[in-house]
């Protein structure tokens, strides 16, 4: 008996203690799908989208992320994309809730949320027809505007950093802005971009692929993006790689409107504020950041695990599964991923 409990203690040394509920949260089921993504409106709503063969389905969680509806039906697009880190991307602003989702063609369609909570296709967010052919895109929104931004193959046949504002939820689109192009010719092909919209200002980060090194680089615009300046290299240090790491990292921006970033480098998850130097937070894939009370909140998949590193450097480990998203609302932080088909929930008290 005393052998037992010893081999015992030295399993769940290694194990990490993950049967232990300081360490490890409840989660539950909330739907069936791929590619979650989550967005927040100013009433404290958490607005959840995924993919599910060719439909994108929705639901609606009205208190802070601890219960949500049961999915509902935005539409329908032949050849969706919703694997491989590409899904819907949704976002709030002053004229309510709007999702986007690209087809395999190449097109990018977006959907308003009216009053009685059905859904309206409004149209095509690119001007050009098929030149989203990756289908790696992103959504943000503030106020009165929502800006989508992806990767976009038009006039060169090489992958570029292409944009476009919406000022009435989606119903219309700007005409298209090429935000960058590489002077190598491409951007990395394969890394979703990310965009944080806040008072007029956006900013898209993106990982580029310069003399070889694929590098996080962050752009930004003064003035909703009709103008951008110079994108700045995130980090110190370069990797250097010959192929494509499946792995764009994310964006917020913080109560003071700072960029916050975090992405990953070699098996390394960095967090890093423009001009500083990066941290490394943990080792891993696929990450996501939000920010609490001016403070980061991150999460990532490690080893198969969906670990949140908590401000005050706590990790909880939430579940099996891949592709995270975090929110927060007040003191609780809702985390949301995928794993096997199904979209998993667990809720963490600050």
């Amino acid at each position: 008996m005393k052998q037992f409990f010893s081999c015992f203690i030295l399993f769940a040394v290694l194990a990490g203690c993950t049967r232990d509920k300081e360490d490890q949260e409840i989660s539950t089921v909330i739907g069936k799908g791929q590619m979650p993504n989550a967005a927040k409106s100013n009433d404290g709503n958490i607005h959840l989208v995924y993919g599910s063969g060719d439909s994108i389905l929705y639901q609606l969680s009205g208190d802070g992320g601890t219960t949500f509806s049961s999915p509902s039906l935005v539409g329908i697009i032949p050849g969706l994309y919703d694997f491989a880190t590409r899904g819907p991307q949704i976002a709030c602003s002053d004229s309510g809730v709007t999702i986007i989702g690209s087809d395999k063609s190449g097109n990018i369609f977006s959907f308003l949320k009216a009053g009685d909570g059905t859904w309206i296709k409004t149209g095509k967010v690119n001007d050009r027809d098929t030149v989203a052919k990756e289908g790696l895109m992103a959504l943000g929104g503030d106020g009165n505007e929502l800006f989508a931004v992806w990767l976009d193959i038009r006039g060169t046949n090489s992958n570029k950093i292409v944009g476009a504002a919406s000022y009435n939820g989606g119903k219309t689109w700007q005409p298209n802005k090429i935000i960058y192009t590489s002077p190598d010719s491409v951007v990395c092909a394969c890394c979703k971009p990310s965009v944080a919209v806040k008072g007029g200002k956006v900013y898209v980060m993106f990982r580029n692929w310069l003399s070889g090194n694929r590098d996080l680089y962050l752009i930004s615009s003064p003035d909703g993006g009709s103008n951008f300046g110079e994108a700045e290299r995130l980090g110190e240090t370069s990797w250097k790689l010959n192929g494509c790491p499946m792995d764009g990292g994310a964006i917020v921006l913080s109560e003071k409107d700072k960029p916050q970033t975090v992405w990953r480098r070699h098996d390394t998850i960095f967090a890093c504020e423009p001009g500083k130097k990066e941290v490394e937070i943990g080792k891993g894939v696929g990450c996501a950041v939000e920010n609490l009370d001016n403070k980061n909140v991150y999460a990532w998949n490690e080893a198969g695990n969906i670990i949140c590193l908590l401000p005050g450097g706590v990790k909880k480990m939430l579940g099996k599964g891949v592709i995270p998203v975090i929110k927060a609302v007040n003191n609780k932080l809702t985390c949301i991923w995928e794993d096997d088909g199904q979209i998993y929930r667990a809720q963490i008290k600050i």
